[in-house]
């Protein structure tokens, strides 16, 4: 009761410098300062919205589709290294359109279009890069785990691939923010049809409830959330009240990458992801999993190799070059998206 009383944003400024100057020594100055500026978004356009005409628009602001001018780029390049399925491996049909580097412009707020939905949605361009790693295919039946607020869910919704799709997250003030984009941006027929199931069950438990069901799982898993912790005290996970269960959460993270593979159909693919920094929430605990999954249900995973992602998209973000399993976009100045770590695994067994 007689501690110091420290807003929560500066006691997660304190444990960065403590962590993160130790993982990225001469880097973590610049990625102070990134973090400490003020986010960049990009524009996710609706295709259930009018959206030939949306992009139009977003075009006359002069902001470019980062994802099909990459894929575009990529066509054009054969020599560049790629391999002849890096374009096809991403998610179709996505279109995020992102200011140059270097341009600190705002899109304006989203308005309702002709067709009765949101024309399109503000997130942070680097979360669109688990979606797109997931790689969906026509008819997947897909599962995303920790749904909420809805930003991840409402982009697999965009890629016209999900034969059903389960949103759930365990937060019920979480859920009120999926089920409000979902209404907002997602036409009735849909959204009451048979094609979304949402729920609010516990995540870790979904290997019992539904196993080896799944093609595609993205697991975004409840995290540090880096740039949030600096910047707002409301929610801020570093509050002092709230100590044990930051503690906890790798281990809340292994058990919840664990079931997303346990639901997942063998041959199927997982997405892990965070919007944190630490190696301690991201490839530890994908290699804490994989090796659980070995031990103990005699289940092999595989990561598979994502470098052609950051080939593909190294003009619109900040790749950390030795993360060891996964990719890592780090905030930058000139392109201050992220953080954002996602790593790719298949369940061959």
């Amino acid at each position: 009761a007689t501690e110091p009383k420290f807003p929560a944003s500066q006691l997660a400024l304190q444990n960065f410098d403590m962590t993160y100057s130790v993982q990225f020594g001469d880097l973590w100055p610049s990625i102070r300062v990134s973090l400490l500026s003020e986010q960049k978004y990009g524009a996710l356009v609706n295709n259930f919205a009018a959206w030939d005409h949306v992009s139009a628009k977003l075009e006359q602001l002069s902001a470019r589709d980062f994802v099909n001018d990459a894929i575009s780029r990529w066509k054009l390049e054969p020599e560049s290294g790629l391999s002849a399925n890096s374009s096809s491996a991403c998610s179709p049909n996505l279109r995020c359109f992102t200011f140059a580097r270097g341009d600190v412009s705002c899109f304006p707020s989203a308005r309702l279009g002709s067709l009765g939905v949101m024309d399109y949605y503000l997130m942070d361009a680097a979360s669109l890069l688990p979606v797109l790693a997931l790689d969906l295919q026509p008819g997947d039946v897909v599962l995303d785990l920790c749904a909420a607020p809805g930003g991840k869910t409402l982009a697999l919704l965009q890629t016209g691939c999900c034969r059903h799709l389960a949103a759930n997250d365990l937060s019920t003030s979480r859920m009120d923010r999926l089920q409000k984009v979902l209404h907002s941006y997602v036409p009735r027929d849909i959204r009451e049809g048979n094609r979304i199931r949402v729920t609010s069950w516990d995540g870790r438990k979904w290997g019992e409830l539904e196993g080896d069901t799944y093609d595609r799982v993205l697991v975004d898993v409840p995290c540090t959330t880096d740039r949030h912790s600096l910047h707002e005290e409301e929610n801020n996970i570093f509050q002092r009240s709230r100590k044990k269960e930051r503690q906890m959460l790798p281990v809340l993270q292994v058990q919840l990458l664990a079931a997303g593979l346990l639901a997942t159909k063998p041959g199927g693919y997982v997405v892990y992801s965070t919007c944190s920094l630490s190696h301690l929430q991201n490839e530890y605990v994908v290699q804490g999993t994989i090796e659980l999954l070995a031990n103990q249900y005699s289940i092999e995973v595989q990561v598979e190799d994502l470098s052609h992602f950051r080939k593909l998209f190294m003009d619109t973000f900040c790749f950390f070059p030795s993360c060891q399993v996964g990719e890592l976009v780090m905030p930058n100045l000139m392109a201050n998206f992220g953080p954002m770590y996602f790593c790719k695994m298949r369940r061959l067994t």
